[in-house]
């Protein structure tokens, strides 16, 4: 008996109509979608079930007894179905004889070798993706050679809310929202004593900030 191909890379569509069967590429996942091939057991209890939905009676009870004989029935039915959908499934995609994998020919076969990419990549293709990644490689390299933060002064203190207000900042003296210092400590304007930011009042000489 010959051996079963497909029998990793497919998807069973098959319901209680008939069957049908998804195959897949081993390499990048394509696929191709066997033609539908009604079951006739299937298509009766069908029948019976619409018919016994309006008449009831004997109607509905033949069309569960279908379901029976179907199910009884199913595994000759699937095997006769899954193996026609494999012949037919064949010519849609390549195998390799090397790692024994059934790949699509569009985008996963080198036919110049007679194998698939895994085993005989194409060669203009992986030039072009390894020049692509050395590419972005050495621009990660020459970016490392250039200050990107030279305008950055690390000496001044740095905030991202006002403490006044909280409003978001991103630098600078005073706040953009509510023009008051952004630094923890300023200076009273009359008597020049140290002030907390959050407070109201000179703890000196009590003028109002």
């Amino acid at each position: 008996m010959a051996m079963i191909q497909f029998t990793r890379n497919y998807t069973d569509r098959s319901n209680d109509e008939g069957f049908q069967f998804e195959f897949h590429c081993d390499k990048c996942g394509n696929g191709h979608m066997s033609s539908f091939e009604g079951s006739a057991l299937g298509m009766a209890s069908s029948f019976l079930k619409a018919a016994g939905s309006f008449f009831g009676g004997a109607l509905s009870r033949a069309a569960y007894a279908g379901d029976h004989v179907k199910d009884a029935l199913r595994g000759k039915a699937w095997d006769d179905a899954y193996a026609k959908a494999v012949n037919e499934a064949k010519t849609h995609f390549k195998h390799c004889s090397r790692c024994g994998h059934w790949v699509c020919p569009e985008a996963c076969w080198n036919e110049a070798r007679g194998l698939c990419e895994d085993c005989a990549p194409n060669l203009a293709e992986e030039a072009a993706h390894i020049q692509s990644q050395v590419a972005v490689e050495q621009a990660w390299e020459k970016a490392r050679t250039v200050n990107q933060v030279e305008s950055l002064d690390m000496k001044a203190q740095r905030t991202v809310a006002c403490p006044h207000c909280n409003a978001s900042v991103e630098g600078g003296k005073f706040c953009p929202e509510c023009g008051k210092p952004l630094s923890a400590k300023s200076n009273c304007g009359k008597c020049g004593a140290e002030v907390a930011a959050k407070s109201k009042f000179c703890p000196e000489c009590g003028t109002p900030r």
